[in-house]
């Protein structure tokens, strides 16, 4: 206010002197708001605006909105606790127009965002002048900006970081781990332009016995030239899973003597194996529709040393329809009367468990020795569900903070998961039929098993949480693209920023204190409606009275006596190392020991 006086004083001689202090003034407090934004290396701020949100529990609340070129930032005014909002522009699906000018209603007219993350946000304006023309242009403009000709955030971010996340990953690294290549498996380098099969990694495992010109002839028959190769191998008994996409069968039942002869050579790299078990990830229904459209599966009669076994995993479409239903009875209310009928129409949880229900047949079937083949119908989608699943079921390595961010790198990421199709990255179709939430559905089977087993995984509900917020983000390189030729092309890893640099700059956070380490357990979950839950953390998270349950006491006091023990633990070795310092200063006098100098050296109970 004495800024303000004393522009009156010295300017009391005009109007125009007059209206330039209260702009001044009224830009100052839009700078003191703006400062509390939490900006990050390289995002900018594009426009702010006074705005009602309309906030679903509640009510009417006044604030103003900032939009950058990665984020929506609310904040109210005159509200103790102040109300925030901090979206991701990647997170919002659809922006659409609220009323119009003639709207009746008070808060009738503003804007509707869809999200991607279980919630809605509804923003109200005042109806003349068209005062919400201009944020709804920039809105749709950078959170849509691959329709608009310009950049993902995450090629204009500058955020650094200690750790390069881009290295986590390492394929033939992991290979090695998994005591490859050996006499019946080897590394190929024949993709290493993509020519083999564009949507799969440079670094294949394939059989030792079957030769470069025997894959290429085997491409021909597969959709997409998505060959089968490996992705595990059990250190004990050989068996392994091998991953890739349908046969090209089609309606006049088409055979390849290749396919059937590699098939074979996939099942005799292993002697326990008898009979290959070809699991087929949709329903036979499903199967045999493809055969119209040039798909299909391995006939008996022309895979007779083979078994196929169909997993009833229904497709992309049915998966996005199903959490549709699931956002409309938990956003932004819970309907309490009827919540398990609701719950059931969905068949959300009968999804899950049909997904963990295959990967549990796969786990099962190569640890008692049979080799295993794994496909869909291009092999990117109900496919890495499976193996990834089944692999974190069957090695431990997996369960640990780094092997999950090994596993999503190899099995989702080099493997060509159609991220970009199925969350829409940047672009404004959002009725797109592309669309899906395959991945999510993996992370909560992940999620499922976490809570059937609390001490056998490293990590935490928090890294889940964090990883699909950043699923959408696109703050972050790693989920970017349809597949790594695309990924090569744009070069993501030399203008990005990896999600595990950030992640592994702050590990204590997602790091699970009940974790206890186990080498050779083999988890199998239980696959049953009884024992499967809603994840109500990350479903329902954005209703205030379900957030304010989510702190687990018993993990914080947990959490508390860890720390006590490192405490414990250091001061242990610094009496130890003074009374170690202390024998050297005096080992030209020996003395006998001390009661107190005895005790440095018991050994702590923990």
């Amino acid at each position: 206010m004495a800024e303000i006086e004393s522009c009156f004083v010295f300017n009391a001689s005009t109007k125009q002197s007059i209206f330039l202090c209260f702009q001044a003034s009224n830009e100052s407090l839009k700078m003191e708001l703006l400062a509390d934004v939490p900006l990050l290396p390289g995002e900018e701020r594009v426009i702010d605006k006074d705005i009602i949100y309309i906030c679903p529990f509640n009510g009417p609340v006044k604030g103003r909105v900032f939009i950058t070129n990665y984020r929506l930032f609310f904040r109210s005014v005159d509200v103790d606790p102040a109300v925030t909002l901090n979206v991701p522009l990647g997170v919002i699906s659809r922006v659409e127009k609220m009323g119009g000018a003639s709207s009746r209603g008070e808060n009738s007219y503003g804007l509707d965002i869809t999200c991607k993350d279980m919630r809605n946000l509804r923003f109200a304006l005042k109806q003349e002048g068209h005062s919400r023309r201009d944020i709804f242009d920039i809105l749709f403009r950078y959170a849509f900006p691959l329709s608009h000709g310009l950049q993902l955030f995450a090629f204009l971010s500058q955020e650094k970081y200690q750790e390069n996340g881009w290295t986590v990953y390492n394929p033939v690294q992991e290979f090695r781990r998994q005591g490859l290549p050996n006499d019946q498996w080897r590394i190929t380098f024949l993709n290493n332009n993509y020519e083999l099969c564009d949507t799969y990694p440079t670094i294949l495992v394939v059989p030792y016995s079957a030769s470069d010109e025997d894959l290429r002839k085997v491409a021909t028959f597969r959709s997409r030239g998505r060959i089968p190769v490996l992705s595990w191998i059990h250190p004990e008994n050989q068996a392994v899973i091998t991953r890739c996409s349908q046969p090209l069968v089609g309606m006049s039942g088409k055979r390849n003597r290749d396919d059937e002869r590699y098939l074979d050579i996939i099942r005799a790299t292993n002697k326990m194996t008898s009979k290959l078990t070809i699991f087929d990830a949709r329903p036979n229904v499903n199967a045999v529709a493809n055969k119209a459209t040039g798909g299909g599966y391995e006939g008996e009669d022309a895979y007779q040393n083979a078994e196929l076994v169909f997993l009833d995993i229904h497709n992309i479409h049915v998966m996005r329809e199903s959490l549709k239903k699931l956002k409309d009875i938990v956003y932004p209310n819970v309907e309490e009367s009827h919540w398990l009928s609701s719950l059931e129409s969905t068949h959300w949880l009968e999804h899950i468990k049909l997904v963990l229900s295959g990967a549990i047949q796969v786990a099962d079937k190569i640890s008692t020795g049979s080799s295993v083949v794994v496909h869909c119908s291009d092999g990117w989608d109900r496919t890495a569900q499976l193996t990834s699943l089944a692999m974190l079921m069957l090695d431990s390595y997996y369960r640990t903070f780094r092997g999950f961010q090994v596993l999503l790198e190899k099995e989702w990421i080099s493997f060509g998961h159609k991220f970009a199709s199925r969350i829409g990255h940047g672009d404004k179709n959002h009725a797109d039929a592309d669309r899906s939430p395959i991945f999510l559905q993996f992370i909560d089977c992940v999620w499922q098993m976490t809570k059937q087993f609390p001490t056998a995984f490293e990590f935490n509900e928090r890294l889940l949480v964090a990883v699909l917020d950043h699923l959408y983000s696109c703050r972050f390189g790693t989920f970017l693209y349809n597949c790594e030729s695309a990924r090569d092309a744009n070069e993501v890893k030399m203008k990005t920023v990896s999600l595990w640099s950030f992640i592994n700059s702050d590990r204590a956070s997602y790091i699970n204190p009940f974790y206890t380490v186990e080498f050779v357990h083999v988890l199998y979950p239980v696959a049953s409606m009884r024992h499967l839950e809603l994840w109500v953390s990350y479903y329902i998270r954005w209703n205030p009275r379900i957030r304010q349950q989510q702190h687990s006491p018993m993990e914080q006091r947990y959490k508390e006596l860890l720390a006590l023990k490192e405490q414990y633990l250091r001061k242990l070795e610094e009496l130890q190392l003074s009374d170690s310092t202390s024998h050297l200063s005096n080992s030209t006098a020996p003395s006998p020991s001390t009661p107190s100098q005895r005790v440095t050296h018991l050994q702590t109970p923990f």
